[in-house]
């Protein structure tokens, strides 16, 4: 079995993707447009969500997540979770949780724990919890 995240940005899933290209060096490895899709799949499309993201999958580090802009209402909400992202170092975690934070909200600023010499929370600019730790 396999489980893979999917994260739906509600219409702001390419300002996303272009976020996270810059604060987190992701790699788009495909995106699909509503317009790209057979005429029968786009029945039920909101007028206008032609050049809406449909289905994209990008990497961050070894790891394959999938987005989209769903019902592209432009209000994305995420709760119940955060995703946890572990840097190289102390330097690396810093200039992650920086970047993160950029346009959103910090919750836990980046502090040394038991588990880790770093570790934080923040809220980026889309409302999605990352939890930021150097690797040990």
């Amino acid at each position: 079995m396999h489980t893979q995240i999917y994260l739906f940005f509600d219409g702001r899933a390419e300002e996303a993707l272009e976020f996270y290209k810059s604060t987190l060096d992701i790699e788009v490895e495909m995106l699909m447009r509503f317009k790209d899709a057979p005429p029968e799949a786009r029945q039920g499309c909101a007028p206008g969500s032609e050049d809406k993201v449909m289905h994209s999958c990008f990497r961050v580090g070894d790891q394959r997540m999938m987005a989209s802009d769903g019902y592209a209402k432009g209000n994305p909400e995420f709760k119940g979770f955060s995703l946890s992202l572990s840097t190289k170092d102390e330097a690396d975690a810093e200039k992650v949780f920086a970047a993160l934070a950029q346009g959103g909200q910090v919750q836990q600023p980046l502090i040394k724990t038991f588990f880790s010499p770093k570790f934080g929370m923040v809220q980026d600019k889309f409302g999605l919890g990352w939890m930021v730790m150097v690797e040990s």
